[in-house]
């Protein structure tokens, strides 16, 4: 496993951004949160997946969307990142509505947000440094050696540096899902979207992938929402969360995860924090 290299270590392409938590929350003084999510019904037809959703995503903090299989975290998160239309309700980002705004504006905003898919989702054709380089490209003027100078840059702050010219079935697992972390910086994001990226790893390397996010998010100023159900992970890395239920279809809290697994009220969340044995 490579050792990933210190986003502080490598020359910062977006010096402009707070480099410290301190220094980001001195920039929340407008009040404006990251995303706002207010009576959000998402679904599949007629099917309603969730439904009255209400939350706030700080700026600079790690935001955890949990819940048990089949809840509708990824779900969430598609409508979150305007993939796919909500059946009702509102998605801000900075204040400005998503779902509202003109084509133009829309696209805008999504180039602030990076996704990170389930396994990577890297394209198994291209090199790592290709599939860095492939926003980069599609969104910029940028001529090809800076391009690829970006993409190198990318791949270093993960700790793949050396790693260009490789193929995602040459590498591991893990060294895939930092690559796909890789590419979800590509365009410098104000937001990171992490769908399940502890799933699939083993224990080292699910920790070491906490760390580099943890890293990531203080040297670069970002805000991470980040889709899991993987206690470890969310206990490791989690400012605040929301907890989706499958049974009602609905979100039953907000808050720290380590202070809902001590002194939250709903034994439902208790239970699902404390691997079943809270009540």
């Amino acid at each position: 496993m490579p050792t990933p290299v210190h986003p502080q270590e490598v020359p910062a392409h977006r010096s402009q951004q707070p480099s410290t938590q301190a220094e980001q929350a001195s920039t929340d003084a407008d009040g404006v949160a990251a995303i706002e999510v207010q009576g959000l019904k998402v679904g599949y037809g007629e099917q309603v997946v969730q439904r009255d959703l209400d939350f706030a995503v700080r700026r600079g903090s790690v935001f955890v969307i949990m819940g048990g299989s089949g809840c509708g975290k990824s779900t969430v998160m598609r409508a979150l990142v305007g993939l796919a239309p909500p059946m009702a309700g509102c998605v801000r980002h900075r204040g400005q509505s998503l779902w509202d705004a003109e084509p133009s504006a829309r696209e805008t905003m999504l180039q602030r947000i990076g996704v990170m898919y389930q396994n990577g989702a890297l394209w198994s054709s291209m090199t790592l440094a290709e599939n860095v380089a492939l926003p980069i490209e599609q969104f910029t003027d940028l001529g090809a050696r800076e391009i690829r100078e970006l993409a190198q840059l990318k791949l270093a702050l993960v700790g793949l540096a050396g790693f260009e010219d490789h193929y995602p079935a040459e590498i591991s697992g893990g060294m895939n899902k930092r690559a796909g972390v890789a590419r979800a910086m590509a365009l410098d994001p104000d937001v990171m979207f992490l769908d399940e990226p502890s799933a699939g790893l083993d224990p080292v390397s699910s920790r070491r992938l906490d760390e580099l996010l943890l890293a990531l998010r203080d040297a670069l100023g970002m805000t991470l929402v980040v889709i899991s159900h993987e206690l470890a992970s969310i206990f490791a890395i989690a400012d605040d969360s929301v907890f989706l239920d499958a049974q009602t279809h609905t979100m039953l809290t907000t808050g720290d995860p380590r202070e809902l697994r001590e002194h939250g009220g709903d034994a439902r969340v208790r239970y699902f924090l404390t691997r079943g044995e809270g009540g």
